[in-house]
């Protein structure tokens, strides 16, 4: 562990004649920060989507639990009568903790991000919507479908259960789905890391035989590539960070309800994620320019 800690010190403290190996310039130097600043800036955008799907889903799970919906059409000189007829069935159901009709304006706020704001609901013939709000025990949805036959048979109810859980578990997945993207961005930026290297160490073949002639060991240039290629992933993490979370931060929020797809962004402490972004990107160099290093050392003796 103390040996961990001493070679990550190293990476910031650094060996001027040491890091001179290494050539401060050139195409693997750029290659390693740019590969840095896309992944952390794609690390930003998979955090956003698995926190905004985490967040959706318990919304969702939360707000459709104890809710359903009574849903009448019929003509509309008989509509306002079925309404408040339908209400007093419910208000004597067990299990309903409340019932309501939506007003013809919430019902063009519901479907106006679906179907657009130049839409004349006013004058089509939609039907009424009674929201229902359950006590925690819930009531018999059966029970209530059949009285309901009989007394209007118009009324068709939707407890949600039979949508409810398949938007739940989609927003689940895409939430597992950014996990996944951030591991598989993470193994990507290993293998670019390690080709900059290989080739670094290629371009530098006759320096570092030159070395072993002068008596350096392959830890010590094999520290100079560590450090070097470390220092340049935070570097360029730092950068894709702050540029990823410039973007993020302007998409709309979840109180802002101009569009469907709301709310993906980070929310509250969920910013704090990004700090770990750039020294979990330059952990992953240090690592990939170990391994690199030790396998193109040997391979050169």
């Amino acid at each position: 562990m103390s040996a961990l800690f001493s070679a990550l010190a190293a990476l910031f403290v650094g060996d001027l004649q040491r890091d001179r190996v290494v050539p401060a310039s050139g195409y693997t130097s750029t290659l390693t920060s740019l590969t840095a600043a896309a992944m952390a800036f794609l690390v930003v955008f998979a955090l956003a989507l698995s926190s905004a799907s985490y967040r959706l889903a318990q919304n969702w799970s939360e707000a459709l639990e104890q809710s359903a919906t009574l849903r009448i059409s019929a003509p509309v000189e008989q509509l306002d009568a079925q309404v408040a007829r339908a209400i007093e069935i419910l208000e004597t159901t067990p299990g309903v903790a409340s019932a309501r009709a939506l007003s013809s304006e919430e019902q063009s706020d519901l479907l106006t991000p679906w179907l657009g704001v130049d839409v004349p609901f006013d004058k089509l013939p939609l039907p009424r919507l009674i929201e229902i709000v359950q006590t925690p025990d819930g009531f018999d949805p059966q029970g209530l479908r059949l009285r309901l036959t009989g007394e209007l048979p118009s009324a068709v109810l939707d407890d949600h259960v039979r949508w409810r859980r398949p938007l739940v578990q989609a927003a689940n997945w895409l939430s597992v789905l950014g996990v996944v993207a951030i591991g598989l961005i993470g193994m990507t930026s290993g293998a670019m890391i390690i080709l900059a290297t290989r080739a670094a160490l290629a371009a530098n073949a006759q320096v570092i035989t030159v070395l072993r002639l002068i008596g350096a060991t392959d830890a010590y240039i094999e520290a100079a590539f560590v450090r070097r290629f470390a220092f340049r992933t935070f570097i360029g993490a730092v950068l894709g960070t702050i540029i990823g979370a410039g973007v993020v931060a302007l998409f709309p929020g979840e109180e802002e309800q101009a569009a469907i797809l709301t709310g993906l962004r980070l929310s509250g402490v969920e910013w704090m994620w990004l700090v770990l972004i750039p020294p979990t990107l330059s952990s992953i160099a240090f690592s990939a320019t170990r391994y690199a290093a030790n396998r193109v050392l040997k391979g050169l003796t």
